[in-house]
């Protein structure tokens, strides 16, 4: 029943080596800045997993399609993403912060687009898809362990942009679309800004006018369903069939049911998965881990204890009379942890943590103690001499104890700095 007699291993821990996991635990120790970990929101510590769900989570959140006035933010976010999520740049921005990144050991700053990285996250193209293709639109599905667990089926009401029946995609009365006059047809404008004496700075920025169409149509001709916009928003129901043994940030793909736009293939709708913290589970892989309290006397006699698991069934585990849980101690069920994706009737492992509780002081009545401690392995007993000093155990306080240790080490007294402080001078 036991995990192999492993007794280190506490759920929680990264799923790494030994050696991977001192690597994580003194990369705090060695960065020189934090702020691509503070823009994610992890510590400096994260494993590459912790890294890609706080990815995730931000792009979602700050997408320009969801906060059209947070592109700044999403392009930092994405940058933060493409240095921590590679190895190698991670290694160079913890020793070196992002000065060492930029200038790349002997090169120029090379960032791809937050769009491109994105994308190759979420499973787009890419920059040269998106011009050949309509915008994927990207969608979060809160789902619980439960729903992981058994399956599920949830509705979830899109808006989308879909071509304009009236005008056909056109946006107006046939022979009505022209070039823009202003932008001649490229959607940009230049702009050139004298920044110094003799230094001048060239800008480029969308086209008022056409707002980067590249053409234009006269009020008069425009469609007057999608007003010349070419495509008109509609709202669709779709059925996500979430599978049995599906994990958190699993994408679930709906081919060219995307926003629709003029002469390109729509784009995907692309659904991920973010399951919710459980309270009494925690997942891990293909197992399901859980931590169980238990008495003194059920870890040192034996119990019957009983777990409802995802389906709603009862499980009803023992412990005989006298095999000792120790206070940590893991054990494990065979065949009840999650379902295996693609494969549901096979399942991983349920592990348990037990957590000994016990007793409160003074429980038992000290005339009662003899009685009991004749039933326990006898005690460790100390030859005490006379040139030993004995002492008596009090209560710690840790916050006691921190301020105690401050104010000997900082105050001041009348004299000077406390003994034992000296300053070194040249």
């Amino acid at each position: 029943m036991a995990r192999g007699g492993d007794q280190s291993w506490r759920p929680g821990e990264s799923d790494g080596q030994p050696e991977e996991r001192t690597a994580q635990n003194s990369r705090a120790k060695m960065v020189k800045e934090t702020q691509y970990y503070d823009i994610l929101g992890v510590k400096p510590s994260a494993s590459p997993e912790e890294i890609k769900k706080a990815y995730r989570k931000l792009a979602l959140k700050y997408h320009p399609d969801k906060n059209p006035d947070e592109g700044e933010k999403f392009k930092l976010i994405s940058q933060a993403y493409e240095v921590l999520s590679d190895p190698k740049k991670r290694d160079i921005y913890d020793q070196g912060g992002e000065q060492a990144i930029k200038e790349g050991g002997s090169g120029s700053p090379s960032f791809s687009s937050p769009m491109d990285i994105f994308d190759m996250f979420f499973g787009g193209g890419g920059r040269m898809a998106r011009e050949r293709r309509g915008k994927n639109v990207v969608h979060q599905l809160s789902v619980t362990l439960e729903d992981l667990y058994n399956g599920v089926t949830k509705k979830l009401a899109l808006q989308k942009n879909v071509i304009c029946e009236k005008c056909e995609g056109v946006g107006g009365k046939k022979g009505s679309v022209e070039k823009c006059p202003l932008c001649k047809g490229r959607g940009m404008q230049v702009h050139i800004q004298q920044v110094g004496p003799g230094v001048v700075q060239q800008i480029q920025t969308v086209c008022v006018e056409c707002k980067g169409q590249g053409e234009r149509i006269s009020p008069r001709d425009r469609c007057e369903i999608c007003g010349g916009a070419k495509v008109t928003r509609e709202k669709k129901i779709i059925e996500v069939h979430v599978e049995k043994g599906m994990k958190d940030g699993q994408k679930i793909l709906f081919h060219g049911e995307g926003d629709q736009e003029p002469e390109l293939e729509p784009g995907d709708v692309i659904i991920v998965l973010d399951q919710k913290d459980h309270s009494v589970f925690q997942r891990r892989g293909h197992d399901l881990i859980m931590k169980m309290k238990i008495q003194l006397s059920e870890a040192l006699c034996g119990f019957k204890k009983m777990i409802k698991t995802l389906d709603d069934r009862v499980l009803v585990i023992t412990s005989k009379a006298g095999e000792v849980i120790k206070h940590g101690d893991l054990k494990c069920v065979h065949d009840e942890g999650m379902p295996i994706y693609k494969a549901p009737l096979e399942k991983g492992t349920l592990i348990i943590q037990f957590l000994v509780t016990f007793p409160e002081k003074h429980w038992l009545p000290p005339d009662k103690l003899p009685q009991l401690e004749a039933l326990l392995p006898p005690r460790h007993k100390v030859r005490v001499t006379d040139d030993m000093d004995q002492v008596e155990l009090k209560e710690f306080d840790p916050s006691e104890q921190g301020w105690r240790q401050h104010r000997e080490a900082y105050e001041d007294d009348d004299d000077g700095p406390r003994a034992g402080v000296q300053c070194q001078t040249a």
